[in-house]
């Protein structure tokens, strides 16, 4: 990870310590690398931004945050942690002397990155793309079975029958589909 990268995320941190954010970002920054790779799009967009995207949430109190995502989605308060999110990254980004110019387009997907149903950029579509597949590796999996008390079975069938409408890119419906894949065969070995 450049220097740079680096900063932001020790800025970023204190904020991630809510939600399992800490361990989502570690994740979605790992899937932002492999669909850069694979995708093309611009590191210095898309890495300040997954490393950003959820700081919003620790301004949220806690027993709001289940109603903010996932079942029981309520999109009022999802909005509420973007908004927030891009202003705080805005201002760690004017800290570290993040170029202006990036800093504007990194807190505009931030700004936007659960919300509207299809980013405008290639480095948006990465961001959310990156986002959302970590429902589906292990840790996220896990972690969304327990908060959502569903069955494994039932939240991979859940998954599984998503992938189309959740992602934009073809490499990440490809991972989405080959994570389903591990966590089935994760389930299958634990019965």
């Amino acid at each position: 990870m450049k220097a740079i990268y680096k900063r932001i995320y020790q800025r970023a941190k204190p904020f991630l310590n809510t939600r399992a954010n800490e361990p989502h970002v570690r994740v979605s920054y790992q899937y932002a690398l492999k669909l850069l790779k694979s995708e093309g799009g611009d590191p210095g967009i898309v890495i300040p931004s997954i490393l950003l995207h959820d700081i919003g949430w620790k301004m949220i109190p806690e027993e709001g945050h289940l109603k903010m995502f996932g079942p029981g989605l309520d999109k009022k308060l999802q909005r509420i942690h973007e908004r927030k999110g891009a202003r705080m990254a805005a201002q760690i980004l004017k800290e570290v002397g993040y170029p202006e110019k990036q800093a504007r387009v990194i807190v505009s997907i931030i700004r936007s990155h659960d919300t509207p149903s299809r980013p405008p950029s290639l480095n948006g579509r990465i961001v959310k793309d990156s986002d959302r597949l970590w429902r589906f590796s292990r840790k996220g999996f896990t972690t969304d079975t327990t908060r959502f008390k569903v069955l494994p079975n039932e939240y991979l069938s859940y998954l599984e029958t998503r992938i189309e409408e959740l992602f934009f890119t073809k490499s990440a419906k490809r991972i989405a589909r080959e994570e389903v894949q591990k966590r089935r065969k994760a389930i299958l070995h634990c019965h």
